[in-house]
């Protein structure tokens, strides 16, 4: 038996109006994504993958279509409906992290339950938010800053951030797009990780390398899905992680 459909889009479109300008971000999109995948879409700029991308993430709207979460059809929900549906089912990772500069990290990862309907006391906030800290590994950094964190360490309490409230489904935009070669592995070795445990990633990249780390890669041209398939030579952040520190031996002289 297939797993469930965590994600369906039926005839998805997008129109936004500049002027007198009609222009056509999504054009039709249909597709399913299975709880438990993990999928990257690609495509060049101006291709629609961060409008989709937005409306998965019931940041924006079809103008026409719908979209199915979990069963449940969320094109035409309110504001406050899609806030609440935002802040128990899906966690976001951007590329500019996003984090609060004069607040430690373990303030910025107890951002989503202070505005969720939460009602946890201090204690229980910092043990959850330490708790996630300490699965992306930053035990020990609660109390830092983000100037005092590196750009991979950002991105790790971004992504701490993202799980604090246990979503379904994790989206995430340019993960790696600020980030070395060595800490974009980190990355997506962490997004691997939580792809094991079942959580659904959904992410976007213009990156072939950061996409080879995904099961399934959906490539985008002028609004439309134009290839839809499978990673046939999957990459292992454990194993590129490897080889890279090997590589750095042979070339650093004793």
């Amino acid at each position: 038996m297939s797993k469930q459909a965590v994600v369906r889009l039926e005839d998805v479109h997008k129109t936004y109006h500049t002027g007198e300008v009609e222009v056509h971000a999504v054009r039709g999109v249909s597709l399913e994504i299975a709880a438990g995948e993990f999928v990257a879409f690609m495509g060049s700029s101006g291709s629609g993958k961060s409008t989709l991308m937005n409306i998965l993430g019931c940041l924006d709207r079809p103008t026409r279509g719908r979209y199915l979460l979990d069963g449940i059809d969320v094109s035409g929900l309110e504001r406050d409906q899609l806030a609440d549906i935002r802040n128990h089912k899906l966690g976001f990772v951007f590329q500019s992290f996003n984090l609060l500069a004069r607040t430690s990290a373990r303030e910025n990862v107890e951002l989503p339950l202070l505005y969720g309907q939460h009602r946890l006391t201090s204690a229980e906030l910092t043990e959850r938010a330490d708790k996630v800290l300490a699965a992306v590994g930053l035990s020990g950094r609660e109390e830092h800053h983000p100037s005092q964190l590196s750009g991979g360490q950002q991105q790790r309490v971004a992504i701490a951030r993202a799980l604090i409230n246990e979503p379904e489904v994790v989206l995430a935009d340019e993960p790696t797009g600020n980030l070395d070669s060595r800490t974009s592995i980190e990355i997506m070795g962490i997004f691997q990780e939580l792809n094991e445990r079942g959580i659904t990633i959904i992410m976007v990249t213009h990156e072939a390398d950061i996409a080879s780390y995904a099961r399934r890669n959906i490539v985008m041209r002028d609004g439309l899905i134009e290839q839809d398939r499978p990673v046939r030579q999957r990459l292992s952040a454990t194993e590129e992680a490897r080889k890279l520190n090997e590589q750095i031996e042979v070339e650093t002289p004793a």
